[in-house]
């Protein structure tokens, strides 16, 4: 899911340094270009259910779908002027730097070597998650030490891959690690007995365990987190104000769920005895020169889009297949990580 390219990197350091500039210097910048164009393109997992899957209509449906339009629905005042194109993660940062891509949200790790390496400007962290392994519950593997001299399938070539490995060296064990890419590939091998464990983000086992097993109740997934993942949208370097406007777009529905305006009531409360919430949603100004945006650009994205919650329950929470709980990405004062920036 979260492939981390590591060879190579002086090669592609003298790329970045020989393209990033000719993007930067845009006319407008990337904000300019979504503009001009009328579209949002936005690269993402297309095979991901809960982060992005078209459904049997050919909607693109998930967390990581929802965060385009999001971005969408600020920049152009339409959350349904995304042009969805799939990026695998290795491609990620040609695609951001060659402009074929304005922003990737693919569930990616937000990392040190993919934005000091690669290219990649982190943009707001829109789920946190964690590595662990899925096993079958008849094999009674409680814990990662218990996988000595077993076969455990693992994305080639990335962060997934260095922990397994970094794991594996911390408990004094063996594991053959099964190279295999895609959730389809690694479903397959795993249904077949080809490799004993899979490795992978929670979020990635859970959905794996509900879509591609015979009966999820016979799978678990071991408590051992052995990383952390911090999971959001990447624009290319050397384009401050795109940035700007993705990492405030994703902050801006954890906002709205902190101040309780929903798709739901946010029309009505344009209208609130509060200037903060008044602002906040453009009926007062304020909130969108600073951007370069309209100042109602977040009333369109928590009236066409929803604030964060909304999107997460119908994306992986009650109102999904996978009855994923919040958790690590529930709000601060309710037991979770997401605190939003202020917005003033």
């Amino acid at each position: 899911m979260r492939s981390m390219i590591l060879l190579g990197p002086v090669l592609l350091l003298g790329q970045l340094s020989a393209a990033a500039p000719a993007l930067a210097q845009a006319p407008g910048g990337t904000l300019g270009q979504v503009r001009a164009r009328g579209e949002l393109i936005c690269g993402t997992n297309p095979g991901l259910p809960g982060f992005a899957q078209r459904d049997a209509g050919g909607v693109m449906r998930g967390l990581d779908a929802d965060t385009c339009r999001a971005v969408a629905a600020a920049v152009l005042g339409d959350a349904s002027k995304v042009r969805f194109v799939p990026v695998a993660t290795p491609e990620a940062p040609a695609a951001l730097r060659e402009g074929r891509v304005d922003l990737v949200a693919r569930n990616m790790t937000q990392t040190m070597s993919r934005d000091v390496d690669l290219g990649l400007s982190p943009a707001g962290i829109n789920f946190y998650d964690g590595q662990s392994f899925l096993v079958p519950v008849a094999s009674r593997v409680e814990e990662g030490k218990a996988l000595d001299g077993k076969r455990v399938c693992v994305h080639p070539g990335t962060s997934n891959e260095v922990a397994l490995s970094d794991s594996a060296r911390r408990l004094g064990i063996t594991v053959t690690q099964v190279p295999l890419t895609g959730l389809a590939a690694t479903g397959e091998a795993y249904a077949a007995g080809r490799c004993d464990a899979v490795t992978g983000d929670v979020s990635f086992l859970l959905v794996l365990r509900q879509t591609r097993t015979a009966d999820p109740a016979a799978h678990q997934v071991l408590p051992d987190i052995i990383s952390r993942e911090p999971l959001g949208p990447l624009v290319r370097d050397g384009d401050a104000q795109w940035r700007s406007v993705v990492t405030w777009v994703v902050n801006a529905m954890l906002e709205a769920e902190a101040l309780d305006v929903t798709s739901a009531n946010a029309a009505a409360r344009r209208g609130d005895p509060s200037i903060r919430i008044r602002r906040f949603l453009g009926a007062e100004p304020g909130m969108g020169a600073p951007l370069g945006l309209a100042d109602d650009w977040v009333f369109r994205i928590v009236s066409e889009v929803g604030n964060y919650a909304e999107v997460y329950e119908r994306s992986l929470g009650a109102g999904s297949p996978f009855k994923l709980p919040r958790g690590l990405n529930a709000l601060w004062n309710r037991g979770g990580l997401m605190y939003p920036i202020p917005m003033r």
